[in-house]
């Protein structure tokens, strides 16, 4: 019997029964972090890493809760869990799964770069990986995040002298935050959309102090918004919520702009290649660092990085799960 098992349910470990990111509502759900493609409404229990709950209370409502802190063991019928960073967002996490001597790793989603906002990945030696493969083809190949930023700086500060309001859409869940952490906040206000206020209390309920933001509902006249940043989430695209910031210039920040080919392409003036996911190198890296006798992809470009790994040496599968993780 497999230590964790695919299922239409989510990824089960009998032994223990309990569920990895619950597809469905179950008894027991372990969740690697807060993303809504990996967290499910209705369990009866989440184990999560504790800057996650937070989230989880704003996004699951009351729920039974319990938060442990990275590489705390827990036991569950024998069964030893613990949380590892996995540098994705606020509380993600890859979870050790150990049992008679075998240990897999389920990495949830993950990234390899320090950004600097967020507990920064951990390597954690297994007999078997799991891992997402979201751009799991060499032309996702990731600049530097400073490289990225002041690229974005210095845009928004281009917009500003020309008196233009300056509009980037982010995910409101870890990329935003990141954004906020590493603008010039001296080129003019930043301004941040409800849905990611939202997530920014969390964010401060978890202990993580983030620079300051202001909402655009606070204010009436559009002149305010003239040197301004603001920062929303990529379903307001085509909102008439725009239009109180006219004139302005958009952008999008996301890994999908990587990738010219992509049906995640972006319908605004300009883009910026700033994932939250690992690139083509951050996944090999991954994978290498793990040891890992066996590996298996999930969500993503499953079969190109599955089949380059066979061809490299390394046993691998592809699994379908329902994850998205285009989402950002």
């Amino acid at each position: 019997m497999s230590l964790i098992q695919f299922t239409e349910k989510g990824m089960y470990v009998p032994f223990a029964n309990v569920y990895i990111d619950p597809f469905v509502s179950v008894d027991k759900a372990i969740v690697t972090h807060a993303h809504g493609d990996h967290i499910k409404r209705g369990c009866s229990s989440y184990l999560s890493h504790i800057q996650s709950i937070p989230i989880l209370n704003r996004r699951l409502g009351k729920n039974k809760y319990e938060g442990v802190q990275y590489g705390i063991p827990v036991h569950i019928n024998g069964v030893k869990f613990s949380f590892h960073p996995a540098g994705h967002i606020l509380g993600s996490s890859q979870i050790r799964v150990e049992y008679k001597g075998e240990v897999w790793v389920a990495s949830g989603d993950y990234k390899m770069e320090d950004d600097e906002v967020h507990t920064p990945f951990e390597s954690i030696k297994c007999n078997t990986f799991i891992t997402e493969s979201t751009f799991g083809l060499p032309e996702f190949d990731w600049l530097p995040q400073q490289s990225i930023f002041e690229e974005i700086n210095q845009w928004w500060h281009t917009n500003a002298e020309a008196g233009i309001c300056s509009i980037i859409f982010a995910y409101s869940l870890g990329k935003a935050q990141r954004i906020i952490q590493h603008l010039n906040h001296a080129n003019g206000p930043v301004f941040a959309h409800g849905s990611i206020e939202n997530m920014n209390d969390a964010y401060k309920e978890a202990g993580i102090i983030l620079k300051p933001t202001q909402k655009p509902s606070n204010y009436i006249n559009k002149k305010d918004f003239r040197k301004a940043l603001i920062i929303a989430p990529p379903s307001a695209d085509t909102s008439i919520w725009l239009k109180k910031f006219e004139p302005y210039i958009t952008a999008k920040a996301s890994g999908w702009i990587g990738n010219l080919n992509s049906n995640q392409g972006s319908i605004t003036d300009t883009g910026f290649a700033l994932s939250d996911h690992a690139d083509w190198k951050g996944l090999n890296k991954a994978v290498k660092d793990s040891q890992a006798q066996k590996v298996i992809v999930t969500h993503g470009y499953t079969s190109e990085f599955a089949q380059w790994l066979n061809q490299n040496g390394i046993e691998a599968e592809a699994v379908k799960t329902q994850f998205d993780g285009n989402v950002i």
